[in-house]
């Protein structure tokens, strides 16, 4: 069966990809988290992951290889471990989410992203550099929810941000984490099944929209005005994770 048969769903992963790449190419600011919510609205949250992820993990060695060897160890060191730890705990439970429970984490945490760009609640409250039990707590929760939905990008900001790394130096850490992350990712998603024929082929389909996504990022990094760009991809990140919650909250009987 080929997933992307349906025109809508087709739409929504092509727009899904185009703004992943966008986000790698240097134009996102970490959007790259609006992939599994935009194609979740068409198909199972846990579908839409799995086809991501092995486009991600291609994408992960192009940026790695613009950043090699730019990133902070020390960082690092605090973040992986937990991450993995994360990984685990995502794979273990995976069997007891239903679609509708991924549906509303993920529009939860679609609406967070949104919501902490407007508002920066997690900025102000911060009170220096968060040290060591920081690291892990918050490089656990982004092995969690980069397992669930690809959407590690916000818990490992709240960490990385306050630590006012060089600006390359920060890009880079975060570029050799997520490699890192997406490939451990691998293993357990193959263990339960995620890489079927359906999946994969429509991975293999997508994969040159993502790399046309980059080359759009790339361009759009030095033609279109930020800020602009941003209120308008974090308004429909919003609106999406709204939409997600709703069918979410509806799934479990919650609305009627």
């Amino acid at each position: 069966m080929n997933v992307l048969s349906d025109p809508l769903t087709l739409t929504m992963a092509v727009l899904a990809l185009l703004i992943v790449g966008i986000s790698k190419g240097g134009m996102g600011g970490g959007l790259g988290v609006l992939g599994v919510p935009l194609m979740a609205l068409t198909m199972p949250p846990a579908q839409a992951a799995a086809i991501l992820l092995p486009i991600l993990c291609v994408m992960d060695l192009m940026a790695l290889k613009a950043f090699w060897k730019r990133w902070s160890w020390a960082h690092l060191q605090q973040l992986l471990p937990a991450a993995i730890l994360g990984i685990v705990i995502g794979a273990f439970t995976f069997t007891y989410f239903r679609a509708s429970d991924v549906r509303l984490l993920v529009g939860l945490i679609a609406v967070g992203f949104a919501l902490n760009y407007w508002f920066k609640p997690f900025q102000r409250l911060a009170m220096g550099k968060p040290g060591a039990k920081a690291g892990l707590f918050w490089g656990s929760i982004a092995g969690f929810t980069s397992f669930v939905a690809h959407a590690g990008g916000p818990p490992v900001n709240i960490y990385l941000l306050p630590q006012k790394l060089d600006k390359t130096v920060y890009q880079a850490t975060t570029v050799l984490f997520f490699t890192s992350v997406n490939y451990v990712k691998l293993i357990p998603y193959a263990a339960l099944g995620q890489f079927n024929s359906t999946n994969m082929g429509a991975s293999v389909l997508l994969l040159p929209i993502a790399v046309l996504g980059i080359w759009l990022g790339y361009k759009l990094h030095h033609r279109v005005p930020e800020k602009q760009f941003f209120q308008v991809a974090y308004v429909f990140l919003f609106l999406t994770g709204c939409k997600l919650m709703v069918d979410g909250m509806q799934g479990l009987g919650v609305l009627g």
